[in-house]
């Protein structure tokens, strides 16, 4: 069957030959009329404006010239914004070996006047098409179902992905960078043999015509020419080209998908990484190889490395080995957790308590066993993961109430009383390093006959004249109905805890299945948190001097220009900007300073912090020290 190549170009002739519409198709004889008369009627009313010169070029095509190539794999990257966008590209080039992507973006608005493609050396990024003005062509392509669709002769996406899959096959070329020069399309890609086609939702601001493309070529000089001839004169015709982004998404295996989803994630400055820390999680740590001050940690009374708590989770490991050997309600069950248990209770003030795993196993566990059918639980809108986990994984109904706000709290209770209930909040919540309002929370539960529970996980030893928590804190005799903390903070170790009556510790027993269906903790742990629990009530001092530190440190910020206060061992440090947070972050682990960037989802979009976690541990020096590096760093991003 005979073929032909037909090639649109219109312009306004007025306005020194501005481009308006262009299309390329290889069609058989009988479909060129009406491929025709499509073209010439987008031409005529395009977003561009009605051009008044059109040009239609027809060139008799032979079958046994054209080579057929598989269109690229597709995926899609949804961005917020161009900036977003950009950095998709950046990181894209990067995994293709091109360290200098800022220079090649740099490029890009030479392209915006070219009817062609910037040839480009990826290396020295010098030009390398033969007419600078006009650009290079890349032209005789098509979609291979083209011909059965003369209605749909204007395909942004379809013609996007038939020229990429051409390009990357020129001899040399190692990508392309496009962004549609169509006012109404703001998406672009980048393209490669191994990234595929990736689609950037956006790359530009609606209805800006600004718009080009750079092919990246890395090869010797002399095989310029066969790329060249290769994208301007080899005739191509596409496999399997999808008719939207989604169009071959059943084909996408989960491998795919993951890399999309990671791809964005650091687009938007959102991917975690982790520091191996190489010594004990003291005031001054060893990371890679290099002595840090640690900000970060909630080893907050500094008794992570106390060697009273070391000789005795060696002493029971030695008689009891290193693991439990089974789930509590099994074999699990060693002194060490009764024992642990019982103190606990009495450090609290409680009829009993149940250890757990982890705190987040012990929120999870508790509320996922009290939250049966009928049960709503009123939830603190900064509440810790774990407590938001636990009322899903509940059939109660859960009601959001704003952050430690009273009111509003009341005027939801009241909506819904009678009922069986339960106000759920963080004692210190995690990110902001505030407290909740324990006596008004406690007022509201008798009021409104609903339980209360706190989560002391950042309270418990950092809190209170001898660090027994939120309760002290408020010179609280009452206690809540449901008082939660972990061992892996302020007690240096591992595990999580209730405390509260003996009906409720019965109950959870028996139907928490975070706590039945999980090997219970090894020797070690429980005897390590026990020793911190008798240093504790032995040196209450330790929680005076942490109380000090956070004092001297806030008072050393604000001699600095930078507002900061808390009543805990949490100082947070508002920046904003994901992207922002990330380099102070890393500008102070580079002066010797670590501490944390706190990001989306922890914390909301554009709320991104340094998140100063402080010890008993530290010296005043060192934190007034840290405070002035702290000040300067944020200064100077901030100006700049």
């Amino acid at each position: 069957m005979a073929l032909y190549s037909l090639k649109m170009r219109a312009e306004k002739i007025a306005q020194e030959r501005e481009h308006v519409s262009g299309a390329e198709k290889i069609l058989p004889e009988d479909a060129l009329p009406a491929y025709m008369a499509a073209l010439l009627a987008r031409a005529l009313h395009h977003a561009k404006g009605k051009a008044d010169f059109v040009n239609f070029k027809v060139e008799a095509v032979a079958p046994e010239d054209v080579e057929h190539l598989d269109a690229l794999p597709i995926s899609t990257v949804e961005v917020e914004t161009a900036e977003e966008g950009r950095r998709v590209i950046l990181q894209a080039l990067e995994s293709l070996g091109l360290k200098n992507g800022e220079a090649i973006l740099a490029k890009f608005s030479e392209t915006y006047g070219m009817r062609g493609a910037m040839l480009l050396d990826a290396d020295t990024l010098e030009r390398l098409e033969p007419d600078a003005v006009r650009g290079l062509r890349a032209t005789y392509m098509d979609d291979e179902r083209a011909a059965k669709r003369p209605s749909d002769c204007k395909n942004h996406f379809a013609e996007a992905v038939v020229l990429a899959t051409k390009v990357v096959h020129a001899p040399h070329i190692v990508a392309e960078i496009c962004v549609s020069d169509d006012p109404d399309y703001v998406a672009g890609y980048v393209a490669a043999s191994s990234l595929g086609y990736r689609r950037i939702t956006k790359l530009k601001a609606m209805g800006s015509p600004d718009g080009g493309r750079i092919f990246l070529y890395r090869g010797p000089r002399e095989g310029v020419a066969d790329c060249i001839r290769y994208l301007e004169k080899q005739c191509v015709l596409v496999r399997g080209v999808p008719d939207s982004p989604t169009g071959n998404s059943q084909r996408k295996g989960m491998g795919e998908m993951l890399k999309e989803r990671l791809a964005v994630k650091k687009a938007r400055h959102l991917c975690r990484e982790m520091h191996e820390i190489a010594s004990a999680q003291a005031a001054h740590v060893m990371v890679g190889g290099v002595e840090k001050l640690l900000l970060a940690s909630n080893n907050y009374l500094g008794l992570i490395d106390h060697p009273r708590l070391k000789r005795a989770a060696q002493e029971a490991v030695e008689r009891y080995g290193c693991g439990s050997g089974g789930s509590r309600l099994t074999t699990g069950t060693l002194p060490l957790h009764t024992k642990l248990e019982a103190e606990l209770a009495a450090f609290k003030g409680t009829e009993a308590a149940l250890l757990f795993d982890t705190g987040y196993m012990a929120n999870v566990g508790i509320l996922s066993a009290l939250g049966q059918e009928g049960v709503v639980f009123f939830s603190d809108a900064l509440n810790h993961a774990s407590i938001i986990d636990g009322c899903r994984l509940s059939r109660a109904k859960t009601i959001i109430y704003s952050h430690n706000d009273m009111r509003d709290l009341e005027e939801k209770l009241a909506a819904c009383t009678p009922c069986r209930g339960v106000i759920v909040s963080d004692a210190v919540f995690s990110m902001d390093g505030d407290i909740a309002d324990l006596p008004r929370i406690l007022q509201l539960a008798r009021k409104y006959h609903v339980w209360s529970m706190v989560d002391e996980a950042h309270s418990t030893g950092v809190i209170g004249e001898t660090g027994r928590g939120i309760s002290e804190h408020f010179h609280l005799q009452e206690k809540p109905d449901v008082l939660m903390g972990t061992l892996s903070k302020a007690l240096a170790s591992e595990g999580g805890y209730v405390c509260g009556s003996r009906l409720l510790i019965d109950y959870l027993q028996n139907t928490a299945r975070s706590f039945i269906f999980s090997t219970s903790q090894s020797p070690a742990n429980l005897a390590a948190a026990s020793e911190a629990l008798h240093l504790l009530q032995e040196e209450p001092d330790r929680v005076a001097r942490l109380q000090e530190n956070v004092r001297v440190f806030c008072a050393a910020l604000a001699d600095g220009g930078v507002e900061a206060e808390s009543e805990t061992a949490i100082v947070p440090l508002i920046v904003g900007e994901e992207r922002l947070a990330m380099k102070v972050a890393k500008e102070l682990e580079r002066q010797g300073v670590l501490v944390s960037a706190i990001r989306y989802p922890t914390v909301a979009k554009g709320s991104a912090r340094l998140r100063v976690a402080l010890s008993a541990a530290h010296t005043k020096e060192e934190l007034r020290s840290a405070a002035a590096r702290i000040c300067a760093t944020l200064g100077s991003f901030r100006l700049s």
